[in-house]
């Protein structure tokens, strides 16, 4: 049963995140289907989006390393639709 998502984190010190950051949605390739990403340097910190259609359990292990990452913070909605296929 596979969701629409967005998944929205803000990175405090992001040059010192991105590689980590970038690597683990390069690991969920295969749930992303879009990236936006706005650096807000005169405050230091990058506000980036991630739209993912996936199962449940995919886009709640992208959110939680994501999440995991010191100096990020990491939020997801979920659609309450479910996607055939």
């Amino acid at each position: 049963m596979k969701k629409i998502a967005v998944i929205g984190a803000i990175l405090e010190n992001p040059h010192d995140l991105q590689t980590e950051f970038n690597q683990l949605v390069s690991d969920f390739q295969g749930i992303v289907k879009g990236r936006m990403g706005i650096p807000l340097e005169e405050h230091g910190v990058a506000v980036i989006s991630l739209t993912v259609v996936g199962e449940i359990d995919e886009i709640n292990s992208l959110t939680g390393k994501l999440g995991a990452l010191s100096g990020a913070t990491v939020k997801a909605a979920v659609s309450s639709k479910i996607i055939e296929n």
